[in-house]
């Protein structure tokens, strides 16, 4: 595929997507910022249907993703109560996206990541005459739910005091019941809505244990939301599925969902979208009446995911294009002889090392969660930080840098004590570089780098639209985000020339057919990490509780991160190829994936 090729695929993608996200011209959407007070501000995307106006004023949803998502995770929800007719505002919780951090730190829990900030001025504010401003709700997943319910909380009390209705006339809340308390709910005065996946691998911290902690028949949180909408004469002790309790008109109304889903896929599956919407048409009525399966943010998915792995792709027309530029040029070497054909002596120990490399990968990931919350306590306790301000990805960098220095060692080790007995040259590592070419492959990387970022902020530009399928995303990121990369790159790109080194230096033999070693490169590289997957959900299948419970949401983080380990040699091997050096790979790659981790992660810095 050609550079020309690529990127008209991407615009084509980005246009489809685009159409999809504002429904085919019927929505408007708009970047908006809100300045919340004390230096805090979110970004929200205002959803806009076109029947909105001042003499047809509609319900407003505000919406909130859970922690470690941006907004963008959570569009296809605001895709489908926008084309019903409701007004959306798509939040950026705080800490994440391009909003600010928050000056608490329990931002869910005392201002719903923004979300009460947001309601409050859609509420006061003259510019919003097109909206109902006595329906007015929110949504949220896994802590945005906390925030949602959080939300009724709050309102509710400041309705008591001033002897009012409530601001926030219904929400609904998805992925989270740990704050449906007598505490809290005492003092909701909204309509409310419960979705909690049957197969949630947080439910461990629910009141029941086993599958019947998820079980929202019978669960404690599940019975206790609803008797709270009824008179006591009138408590039930077992909940009736998608029945609706309480009353409407006086804010009272309860409804519980318990879709067979696990916790992170909840909100991207057609039930579970569905019995949402049906929800927000119960307590708002429909501006515009569609079938709750009536659902197309799948294209949205599908057209934004192609675009992912096109930009992927495009990486490798683009580094041929900057190579055959005169100064670039000398950076383009012979490709070294690959390595002599294994014997059975050889593949022993490549594939001791293969097992030995992912069993230390499994099992260093969970204790270094432990320890980056010791060696970087601020973020580990969401306090504002420049130093190393990625809760999340703290572990993930000690765990890179770990198995990074294991993977060099023991490629030295295995060459030194087999390697260069058995006819394996330094020279077909790879790693014969002058200072001149290490200056201008660091170059060629920030190019790279550079023109990979610039064309995505133009495709958000044009489209309002990114690269990402599910809550896996290439965003756009706020100019302080650069600093971070900056901090974090140096630790995480020895795991990176780790595996470059690795997979051209140690993978590559003659004889073997291209497509299988960089099979085997891409399964040594994540073998571990998938390791870590199967046990977790194996020991969930067989006692209802997964294996890793307090450092269950870094076991989820995973999903995304598994991916880009699996790709990695694959591009590695790529950048080997075209320029017969083993560093441009590690140094682009290690660029653009920390940034996209990076950029999909709570950072606290400082306002």
């Amino acid at each position: 595929m050609s550079l020309r090729t690529g990127f008209t695929i991407l615009l084509v993608c980005s246009f489809l997507a685009s159409l999809i996200q504002f429904n085919f011209g019927k929505t408007e959407i708009t970047l908006e910022k809100l300045d919340t007070g004390d230096g805090q501000y979110i970004y929200y995307d205002l959803y806009k249907p076109k029947i909105a106006s001042e003499t047809n004023r509609v319900p407003f949803i505000a919406i909130i993703p859970g922690f470690q998502r941006s907004k963008e995770a959570l569009s296809n929800i605001a895709i489908e109560l926008s084309r019903r007719g409701y007004v959306v505002g798509l939040i950026d919780p705080y800490a994440q996206g391009l909003s600010s951090s928050s000056r608490s730190r329990i931002a869910a829990t005392t201002q719903g990541y923004g979300m009460f900030a947001l309601i409050e001025h859609v509420n006061e504010s003259s510019d919003f005459n097109f909206i109902n401003k006595e329906l007015l709700g929110s949504t949220g997943h896994s802590m945005g739910g906390n925030a949602a319910i959080r939300g009724a909380n709050y309102f509710g009390k400041k309705a008591d005091e001033q002897n009012k209705k409530s601001l926030l006339h219904s929400v609904y809340v998805s992925g989270y019941v740990l704050t449906l308390r007598d505490d809290v709910l005492k003092d909701v005065r909204s309509n409310v809505g419960v979705s909690y996946a049957l197969y949630d691998e947080g439910s461990f911290r629910n009141e029941l244990k086993n599958w019947d902690a998820a079980n929202m028949k019978i669960a404690p949180e599940s019975l206790r939301t609803v008797n709270s909408g009824l008179k006591k004469e009138e408590h039930i002790s077992e909940v009736e599925l998608g029945k609706y309790y309480g009353d409407l008109e006086s804010n009272t109304l309860r409804v519980i969902f318990n879709e067979e889903l696990l916790h992170p896929f909840q909100p991207y599956n057609a039930e579970a979208t569905a019995n949402q919407l049906a929800y927000f048409e119960t307590v708002f009525g429909a501006p515009i009446k569609l079938d709750t399966y009536d659902q197309i943010w799948q294209w949205k998915e599908f057209f934004t995911l192609l675009n992912m792995i096109i930009s992927f792709w495009l990486l490798i027309p683009l580094t041929r294009t900057l190579l055959k530029i005169n100064f670039f040029k000398t950076l383009v070497k012979p490709i070294p002889e690959a390595l002599p054909v294994q014997n059975r002596v050889g593949k022993t120990i490549f594939w001791s090392v293969f097992f030995v490399s992912a069993g230390i990968a499994c099992v260093t990931f969970i204790p270094l969660v432990e320890v980056a919350k010791t060696l970087f306590p601020e973020a580990a306790t969401r306090q504002l930080t420049w130093f190393f301000p990625q809760r999340m990805n703290n572990s993930v960098m000690l765990w890179a840098l770990l198995n990074g220095s294991i993977g060099i060692f023991l490629f030295f080790v295995t060459y030194y004590f087999f390697g260069k007995k058995h006819g394996v040259k330094i020279n077909s590592w790879g790693l014969e570089l002058s200072f001149k070419d290490i200056y201008k492959t660091i170059l060629l990387s920030l190019i790279i780098f550079i023109v990979y970022f610039s064309l995505l902020f133009l495709i958000y530009f044009l489209f309002h639209i990114d690269y990402r399928f599910w809550f896996m995303g290439v965003r756009i990121f706020q100019p302080e985000m650069l600093l971070v990369l900056a901090m974090y790159f140096p630790f995480f790109f020895v795991f990176f020339f780790s595996n470059s080194l690795r997979v051209n230096g140690g993978m590559r033999f003659k004889n073997q057919p291209e497509w299988l070693s960089r099979l085997i490169a891409g399964f040594a590289n994540s073998a571990g990490l998938i390791l870590i997957i199967v046990i977790q959900y194996i020991t969930y299948g067989f006692t209802g509780e997964v294996f890793w419970t307090t450092n269950w949401l870094s076991v989820n983080l995973l999903f995304g991160i598994v991916p880009i380990m699996f790709i990695l040699p694959y591009f590695n091997r790529i950048f080997f190829y075209m320029t017969g050096r083993s560093l441009l790979g590690p140094i682009v790659t290690c660029l653009i994936f920390i940034m996209i981790l990076s950029t999909n992660t709570v950072v606290y810095l400082p306002i």
